[in-house]
């Protein structure tokens, strides 16, 4: 009798057992996108009245122009000999979380649009402080006189990058970008948006994180983009030089066979071909959807326009930086006195950025992902342009 009677306690607790695993899974625990109707701490109900808000939410909202890149793990530095013998990118393992990244070069449309903005909602000052530099196109030896005038403004370029934007300019545009896109967001999904001009809450779950120019190793990554090349598990086939595979510069496939895939100087005085065989079809810049994307399906990323990136120079980043999301702010660890700039023996201080990625005016070492240079935060050039950044919240990779 006694044996009858555990045998059905234990049957009962199996029922029981297996009702609440069912209950469970049903339900299932918590997420971000199905936090429930009350807190499993407290109890109390959210979004009653005067309760705590939880607004509904299905991930994070879609950037114009942005490309979503998986992060990983990746070896930055140069693989191209070390010609200027600077030794200021040796190999290092570091790993890069996912994050979003412009499909293409901040282009003069996009710059002409900022500036009609900042001219009808700043003061005079500040919408002066946007113009590019148009003069980075002068040169007393060379007729490039009209690019002074047309180049920024004429319709014919509005598709080609903005170029004449120093790091500082190219840092406020990111911070004005922000606010369109997230006060157009807001807009749309019937948001309040701040009277005071204040930032909509991220809690709102419908604007987005901030655009930002991309970290060196962000840049890096992205540009050398290896996803293209991996194969079974983690394994990659084999390392790139460029942004595509192999060491050649032409295109070896399909009706664009023999073609170049970046715009960048060929040789001494040959920048685009000659008549009547134009190869790359580009004296200077180019449009900015030309060429082949890149395995990310990021534009242009070795040629066109050399691009600024948030980290302040030092030729000995890679042996003090992170290797979980490298970033250098300012001069830790390597502080500016210890470069001698005062006396010019150096143009290293806490004020010159990194840009990568070549242009239309270098040879092709400079397309090299891994290749650096550096130029003061407030000067612009006819070579350097940029684009935007943006980290993928919510996430653990």
């Amino acid at each position: 009798m006694k044996k009858l009677i555990k045998l059905a306690l234990a049957s009962t607790l199996l029922l029981s057992g297996s009702a609440i695993m069912t209950s469970c899974s049903k339900g299932g625990n918590p997420t971000s996108d199905k936090p429930g109707s009350q807190s499993t701490t407290t109890g109390v109900a959210y979004n009653e009245d005067d309760g705590f808000q939880v607004q509904p939410y299905s991930g994070q909202p879609d950037g114009p122009n942005l490309v979503y890149i998986e992060g990983g793990r990746s070896v930055m530095g140069s693989f191209e000999e070390d010609l200027l013998t600077t030794r200021d990118n040796i190999e290092k393992t570091v790993t890069v979380a996912s994050f979003f990244m412009d499909e293409t070069e901040i282009a003069n449309i996009h710059w002409l649009e900022y500036m009609f903005h900042m001219k009808r909602d700043s003061s005079e000052e500040r919408s002066l402080a946007v113009i590019p530099d148009t003069l980075v196109w002068k040169s007393e030896l060379a007729y490039n006189d009209p690019y002074i005038a047309h180049y920024l403004r004429y319709p014919g370029f509005r598709y080609f990058p903005v170029v004449g934007v120093s790091w500082k300019q190219a840092d406020d545009y990111s911070r004005w970008r922000t606010s369109m896109v997230n006060y157009s967001l807001a807009k749309n999904a019937g948001v309040e948006i701040p009277q005071d001009g204040g930032r909509i809450p991220l809690e709102s779950g419908v604007v987005l994180p901030d655009y930002r120019l991309p970290s060196e190793a962000e840049w890096e990554y992205a540009a050398y983009a290896l996803i293209g090349n991996q194969w079974l598990d983690e394994n990659q086939s084999q390392n790139r030089l460029y942004p595509w595979d192999g060491h050649a510069l032409r295109n070896p496939y399909g009706k664009e066979m023999g073609f170049f895939l970046a715009n960048f100087k060929r040789g001494r005085g040959d920048y685009a071909g000659i008549a009547g065989k134009l190869n790359d079809g580009a004296m200077i810049t180019e449009y900015i959807y030309n060429y082949p994307p890149n395995d990310y399906g990021l534009y242009n990323m070795a040629g066109n326009v050399s691009e600024w990136v948030y980290d302040v120079y030092r030729p000995t980043s890679f042996e003090v930086i992170d290797d979980l999301n490298p970033l250098r702010r300012d001069g830790y660890l390597d502080q500016k006195e210890g470069y001698d700039k005062k006396n010019y023996q150096t143009l290293i201080d806490d004020h010159v950025r990194v840009y990568k990625g070549g242009s239309w005016k270098d040879v092709a070492y400079w397309m090299s992902p891994g290749t650096r240079r550096y130029l003061e935060e407030d000067s612009g050039t006819a070579t350097i342009g940029f684009r935007c950044a943006m980290i993928k919240a919510g996430t653990n990779y």
